[in-house]
């Protein structure tokens, strides 16, 4: 058994996203995705589908070019390969589930290029 808390240990940037590997499993892993109001992480792509759930806060989700509120207790999933990006409206804690064969470092490139 392996636990994790998406609320221990928290802690923001001043200036993008912080990322944080909670847990990492035989088939996902389970990342923590801390945003301050009006951070954002730029349009980009997985290769593989994901799970994205706003545990806090409330953020604009853009698919495609077109941006969904997103509020605390809301789940969306988003097949690979298609564009998307972040946007905090308020202080936010999100979860991503990532497929195992994707990477976690590139998760962290896009907060830090974005």
């Amino acid at each position: 058994m392996k636990t994790a808390s998406l609320t221990s240990n928290l802690e923001y940037h001043e200036k993008r996203p912080a990322i944080q590997v909670l847990l990492e499993t035989e088939t996902g892993k389970e990342i923590r995705i801390a945003f301050k109001k009006d951070q954002v992480m730029k349009e980009h792509k997985t290769p593989f589908p994901i799970v994205v759930e706003i545990f806090e806060g409330s953020i604009n989700f853009g698919v495609n070019g077109k941006a969904h509120t997103l509020n605390k207790g809301d789940l969306v999933a988003l097949d690979g390969n298609v564009p998307h990006d972040l946007s905090a409206i308020t202080d936010s804690i999100v979860r991503l589930s990532l497929n195992k064969s994707d990477s976690a470092k590139r998760v962290e490139d896009v907060a830090k290029n974005s």
